[in-house]
């Protein structure tokens, strides 16, 4: 990592808002979802075993998905790129 991304980081973490500071770093922070990435589901041992491939995460807005995409992201060592339908500029008519 170099200067420019710690200083990012460092800015992010102070100046990020509540929602992204409160997202959970690990399984034990994480509330809900148990029928996904509850222990011993299939889910979650591909995520702790690192061995996921890819995914994609659909549901309502407030469910997890973000959250346990960025979960993934920090137990994992996966390329992380975030698309949703608004950075992607996709219209539901």
């Amino acid at each position: 990592m170099d200067l420019l991304q710690m200083n990012l980081n460092k800015i992010l973490g102070k100046e990020a808002p509540l929602a992204v500071r409160m997202r959970p770093r690990n399984f034990d922070e994480f509330i809900g979802q148990e029928h996904i990435i509850g222990e011993g589901k299939v889910l979650r041992k591909a995520i702790e075993s690192d061995n996921l491939q890819s995914i994609i995460l659909y549901g309502p807005t407030g469910c997890g998905k973000t959250a346990l995409a960025q979960l993934i992201s920090n137990v994992t060592s996966s390329d992380f790129e975030i698309i949703n339908a608004v950075m992607a500029g996709i219209v539901y008519i």
